[in-house]
């Protein structure tokens, strides 16, 4: 994508898709609101009347509240999959505290007497709840379906993350991507969604309650077409399905390049690679766009596709230093060269195999791949200047990070400080330029493509080639960042398509020209 791009031109160019995602948010945020409504309003209404009963429903209903997002969307997919299914519950499950609590908070504090009244005049509990009760608490009541409407829109743009679709597709990617307009493409319609539904339910909130029934009653024919327009597209079609990460969707060494080097054409759905893999082995998705050294593959039985076209280029790997750094701690670069042509592919593949499917910890497979190399030694006590190692948010980062402070406490005596964890590309560059982080490591393609981002003619010429891409991206990292790509560490981290072994063999194919007649034939 071409960096002067302007963020209206951006946003013109992928409006399809933009509409699109747009509709999946709202799709999302009403439909789990609408089932929210319907499980926290009687809730609500029962420890009304049942008050030994509130501190218990509200109590679960908060705590469930403060589960993080992403863990609870996690928890969803063993039980319902991906896509849409987990992330509506999810979304419910966020909605459900400022009903029950507004619904119930509205009720109570109706002046008793009024209710004295109303069973003076002969009003059944179910006549003194909707003809009483429920239009005087409708101002409350609304206030925490505004609340919970709010929160759910921020919290749908983490849908993506497991194939649920919405705006959080271009912010993520844009993370990733190290590309500023796609990640404003997709906050500023969810930040003006939010606004725009707050908006329009505090207008809800001044109508009377004879023109609210009409609205209530329209809204929820309303729901019901959206609801429908949402989940039945997804309930049919047949044919192979792939899942593909945020960044992989943005990049022309990904989902563009597969589109115009091989004319492939596969029904799609955008993906965390914290799941994507396992929807794989679960048969929920048939081809990943995977990393080549990815412990995950011998996990789950996972074969590479062969790029007979290589439009994936070189993903070595080394470590990135800013030149300050550098100077400040003058042993850093001999200390982090020590692993430098160390770790071949299957190496790293096993390591990360020990991190994502035996479930070590990253501290354990670093120090015994150090004892086992003959490098690690006991730590000096780190009493000099501390420097901070970066690392993005996957298994082999966090192993590569816990390596090199190992190295660094070992062999010098500067404390070390890691920032892991730092989400995608951009995040840990800015880090890095910012001097927020001294290194981390990084990989060739990567710094071309989605940092350096030349144009095509350059890419051809040198994609091909591993020394040439690391002599241009060391070469121009220097010369406009002031960064330094140390030695490389040995191993290439490549993009890849893969499919299940079983049905690769099934239906015969093993490169990715074989799975574009495949998909042409069928």
């Amino acid at each position: 994508m071409n960096e002067q791009q302007t963020l209206w031109q951006f946003m013109s160019m992928e409006s399809d898709k933009l509409l699109s995602q747009t509709v999946q948010h709202i799709g999302l945020t009403f439909i789990s609101l609408l089932f929210a409504i319907a499980i926290g309003l009687p809730l609500g209404i029962l420890i009304a009347r049942r008050r030994k009963l509130s501190g218990i429903i509200l109590g679960i209903a908060g705590v469930l509240q403060t589960v993080p997002s992403i863990a609870l969307l996690g928890f969803m997919i063993p039980i319902l999959g991906i896509g849409a299914k987990p992330a509506i519950v999810a979304l419910l499950i966020y909605a459900l505290l400022p009903i029950i609590r507004n619904t119930y908070t509205g009720i109570i504090g109706i002046d008793k007497h009024i209710i004295e009244a109303a069973k003076a005049m002969g009003m059944s509990k179910s006549q003194i709840l909707f003809k009483v009760e429920i239009p005087l608490a409708m101002p409350v009541l609304l206030a925490g379906i505004r609340t919970a409407t709010v929160i759910n829109v921020g919290v749908a743009t983490l849908a993506s993350y497991i194939a649920a679709g919405g705006l959080g597709e271009f912010i993520f990617g844009g993370i990733s991507l190290n590309n500023t307009n796609m990640i404003l493409a997709g906050a500023i319609p969810a930040a003006l969604l939010a606004i725009l539904l707050d908006g329009l339910l505090a207008l809800t909130q001044k109508l009377d309650f004879k023109k609210l029934k009409k609205v209530l009653i329209f809204s929820s024919v309303f729901l019901i077409i959206l609801t429908a327009f949402y989940v039945l597209p997804s309930a049919y079609g047949s044919g192979l399905k792939a899942g593909f990460t945020p960044e992989f969707m943005g990049r022309q060494d990904g989902d563009l390049g597969l589109k115009s080097a091989y004319g492939l054409k596969i029904k799609t759905v955008v993906i965390s690679d914290a799941v994507m893999y396992k929807a794989a082995f679960s048969k929920e998705l048939d081809v990943i766009s995977g990393y080549s050294t990815d412990g995950r593959l011998k996990a789950f039985g996972l074969k590479i596709l062969k790029d007979d076209k290589g439009i994936f280029p070189p993903y070595y790997a080394a470590p990135i230093v800013n030149q300050a750094s550098l100077n400040k701690f003058p042993e850093l670069e001999d200390v982090l060269n020590l692993l430098a042509g160390k770790i071949t592919d299957s190496v790293m593949t096993d390591l990360n195999y020990r991190t994502d499917y035996l479930h070590q910890t990253p501290e354990k497979v670093a120090i015994d791949f150090l004892v086992k190399v003959g490098l690690y030694k006991s730590p000096k006590g780190g009493a000099g200047e501390t420097i901070k190692i970066g690392s993005k948010i996957f298994g082999e980062q966090y192993i590569l990070a816990e390596i090199y402070s190992m190295l660094i406490k070992g062999n010098t005596n500067y404390k070390v400080e890691t920032k892991t964890g730092l989400g995608g590309t951009k995040i840990c560059f800015d880090a890095l330029v910012n001097n927020q982080i001294d290194f981390y490591p990084e990989y060739t393609g990567t710094g071309l493509l989605a940092i350096l981002k030349p144009d095509n003619k350059i890419v051809s010429q040198i994609s091909h080639n591993k020394d040439e891409t690391y002599k241009y991206v060391s070469d121009e990292f220097n010369k406009k960042y002031k960064i330094k790509w140390l030695k490389p560490i040995g191993f290439n981290n490549s993009y890849a398509l893969m499919m299940r072994q079983k049905q690769s063999s099934e239906i015969d194919v093993n490169t990715i020209t074989d799975l574009k007649n495949y998909l042409d034939k069928n």
